[in-house]
């Protein structure tokens, strides 16, 4: 036991250690430090072993690639094409009526009624032409009247000759008078009767001169008719290219200045007078590929969509289509018919029409990334297998020409070239090369096959 005193030469309080403590401390570290450097070097060594295990086997085993197997697309697929709205029934109103529009009642944007009087045109020379047709049918009248008259006078005349013949007869045949006076008798009734025959043409071509005459004068009341111009139907006028005083032709079109292809549709100019549409119901005409044709059935459901509406859909219904292709864009013309109550769709709109057809052979489907494009056309690294391979699950791969179908972006549509059945490389790089030993990457956990 430490006394007081040797507390006191320390000079710390506590004892002085002895100076065989302090060498054994020194060499317990430096075995510790001996020990962590020797397990460093011990790690170090096998990661490098590994490493170069790792590069040793990566240059004698395949490389490895990223594969799917091909699918087929589902039978049920929707086709988006676009289109513009056109109206159900659009009539383009001339007027046939020569002269001056007298009065207007409509403009462009007003609802009208079938039959409705749009506007008046004044031709005085056309009523005066009714006139004169009246007054040329009652001179016909008059004509066949006197023909008429006429006719029953040598009716009259041939029945008085027929009965003198009669008894110039007898006379003649007793001797009482000369033949020469018989034969003047006999003569004189057949003049009679053919002038009755005559008489009965002239009436007949009075009557047929009668019946020209009103149908002139009914032409004219026909086309006099037409200086009220009426609404074909009930809609809205979308065009009015007419003012009050405008000349209008026989034609129907006005003889004002043409409108430029920016001036607005209420610019009086050529062509039709007003333009009427019905809009209650719209139309839609789509232009469907070839390789979607076969789906698109009449009385198909339809869905339409505008960028104006993004939240709404309208349904539609295929009305008809015109059961052949256009032989320059081998598309089928279809018409699509939407309901319009709300009249919030407008001629002319460019609209989308979403299909939902039914493929009795669905094409198949591989990822966009496995599409290589050469100068040979469209391909895909198909990955054969190999016979006692080495190692185990190696593929051959082999370029098969494909014919590619509808892009999706991630996913393609393949028309031809593949059976179904193969497995394909995503993405295949320099080393994915004709015949060359490929070796599928496994998939992650959880990770469906394809």
């Amino acid at each position: 036991m430490l006394t007081e005193q040797d507390m006191k030469i320390t000079g710390t309080g506590f004892p002085k250690a002895p100076a065989n403590s302090r060498l054994l401390v020194i060499a317990g570290l430096l075995v510790a430090a001996a020990v962590v450097f020797l397990a460093g070097q011990l790690v170090r060594r096998r990661t490098t072993e590994q490493l170069n295990a790792a590069a040793a086997l990566r240059k004698t085993s395949p490389p490895l690639v990223n594969a799917v197997r091909v699918k087929r697309a589902p039978s049920r697929t929707e086709v988006l094409l676009p289109g513009t709205i056109t109206p159900i029934t659009e009539a383009y109103v001339f007027a046939r009526a020569a002269g001056y529009l007298k009065r207007r009642y409509v403009d462009i944007g007003d609802r009208v009624r079938a039959g409705q009087l749009l506007a008046e045109i004044d031709a005085p020379d056309l009523d005066q032409q009714v006139t004169q047709a009246e007054a040329a049918v009652a001179q016909a009248e008059g004509q066949l009247g006197q023909a008429a008259a006429t006719l029953q006078q040598l009716i009259a005349t041939r029945d008085l000759a027929n009965i003198t013949w009669k008894r110039y007869q007898v006379l003649t045949a007793s001797g009482a008078v000369s033949r020469q006076d018989g034969d003047t008798q006999s003569t004189a009734a057949k003049t009679s009767e053919a002038n009755v025959t005559a008489g009965e043409k002239n009436v007949r071509a009075a009557e047929e001169f009668v019946r020209a005459s009103k149908a002139t004068l009914q032409r004219l009341i026909t086309l006099q008719r037409y200086e009220h111009i009426t609404s074909p139907f009930a809609g809205v006028v979308t065009s009015r290219n007419v003012d009050v005083g405008a000349l209008i032709s026989t034609t129907g079109s006005s003889q004002g200045p043409t409108r430029l292809g920016a001036s607005p549709t209420d610019v009086p100019s050529g062509g039709e007078v007003f333009r009427v549409a019905e809009i209650s119901k719209l139309r839609i005409l789509v232009a469907v590929p070839q390789s979607q044709a076969p789906g698109i059935t009449v009385g198909q459901v339809a869905e339409v969509t505008l960028p104006e509406f993004p939240d709404r859909n309208f349904p539609g219904k295929v009305t008809r289509t015109s059961n052949s292709l256009d032989a320059g864009s081998r598309t089928l013309l279809t018409e699509v018919q939407v309901a319009n109550p709300e009249r919030i769709l407008l001629p002319g709109m460019y609209t989308l029409v979403k299909f939902y057809t039914e493929r009795t052979t669905p094409p198949l489907i591989i990822p966009g990334a496995a599409l290589v494009v050469q100068a040979r056309g469209a391909q895909v690294a198909v990955l054969e297998p190999v016979t006692n391979a080495n190692p185990p699950g190696a593929r051959r791969v082999h370029f098969q020409e494909v014919e590619p179908g509808r892009d999706y972006g991630t996913e393609m549509e393949i028309l031809s070239g593949l059976r179904g059945d193969e497995e394909v490389a995503v993405d295949p790089g320099d080393a994915v090369k004709e015949g060359a030993i490929v070796l599928p990457a496994s998939k992650p956990s959880g990770q469906a096959s394809n």
